[in-house]
């Protein structure tokens, strides 16, 4: 049965570095095209947390360096979409060409709406760009008002938040295109954040969590299926302990009491639990978490961890 997917790539499916990112994406874009070839209409989304800290690391030195104009946090996410989509779309679509198929794919430079009134905007978490010492770190928070903190003792780094996800701008666009059978690379990096003001959009300094992202977007297309992508074939509670236990299905309910006890690291798989359940408490459709090699598979059911309904 042909279906609707919205495919969220973990940072394994790229790379740090753009010689990497593009050995990596061959690879990609195969387990991609695999579900092209069966009818499945798919949207690829993706994060971009090295990609972005490298841009932002770039714009900041040439800034410092030789005094080349100032560069925004969002337009950083926004270099970081175009570059990662380029790449994604020449190895998609020299995927597409060696099968003999016809099918166009592109990149939609996508910016999401968050509330400037959103609690994340209290308490940033998220850290980005340069290593400071303590008084470099305190001569920048005086200077330009970044909020800077001290990371796992490696020195002092900005950090911005990272609010919830309102509004897809271009949604209708990312529809529309899906529906002619394009493959359509959109949201990258959890999209570019703005806030909405009298002057219209306008970016502001956030990042995005790229799993929250595309399961509002799965939710608005009313996809299908969610599939997030890690580095993992199956979640697992009790991980790497010797009770570990690899799950091939949870419902919501199973779901939130895992998260209650503790079960998913907040900086990895928690968000992506999360994400599933959002999606799959608003609609039909159904959510897998598996790994890139084991996509098809899960689609299947014969690999990955589902999360379905049954108890809220």
């Amino acid at each position: 049965m042909r279906k609707r997917i919205v495919i969220a790539l973990g940072g394994n499916a790229l790379g740090d570095t753009p010689e990497e990112q593009l050995e990596l994406v061959k690879s990609t874009a195969k387990s991609l095209v695999d579900l092209v070839e069966e009818g499945n209409r798919i949207i690829v989304t993706h994060g971009n947390g090295p990609q972005v800290g490298m841009i932002n690391l770039a714009m900041e030195y040439s800034h410092n360096e030789i005094a080349s104009p100032e560069m925004p946090f969002a337009e950083c996410g926004a270099m970081s979409q175009g570059y990662i989509g380029y790449h994604l779309q020449q190895a998609i679509q020299k995927e597409v060409i060696r099968r003999g198929m016809r099918r166009n794919c592109l990149t939609v430079i996508t910016q999401v709406e968050v509330d400037k009134n959103d609690k994340a905007f209290q308490n940033p978490t998220k850290p980005i760009g340069s290593f400071y010492s303590k008084e470099e770190a305190c001569q920048l928070a005086k200077e330009k008002g970044y909020i800077m903190k001290e990371d796992a003792g490696r020195g002092y780094r900005r950090v911005v938040a990272s609010p919830a996800p309102k509004k897809i701008l271009e949604l209708k666009t990312i529809r529309d295109l899906m529906n002619r059978g394009n493959i359509v690379i959109a949201c990258g990096g959890g999209g570019i954040p703005v806030i909405n003001t009298r002057k219209g959009y306008q970016g502001v300094d956030a990042v995005i969590d790229k799993d929250k992202t595309s399961a509002c977007l799965a939710s608005n297309l009313k996809a299908d299926v969610l599939l997030i992508l890690t580095a993992v074939d199956r979640v697992s509670i009790n991980y790497q302990e010797e009770d570990e236990e690899k799950l091939k299905t949870m419902t919501i309910k199973e779901a939130k009491e895992y998260i209650e006890s503790g079960e998913f690291a907040p900086g990895s798989m928690l968000p992506k639990i999360e994400a599933c359940i959002d999606f799959v408490s608003r609609g039909r459709g159904i959510a897998i978490i598996t790994s890139l090699s084991k996509a098809k598979k899960a689609l299947q059911g014969k690999a990955g961890t589902r999360i379905i309904k049954g108890g809220k």
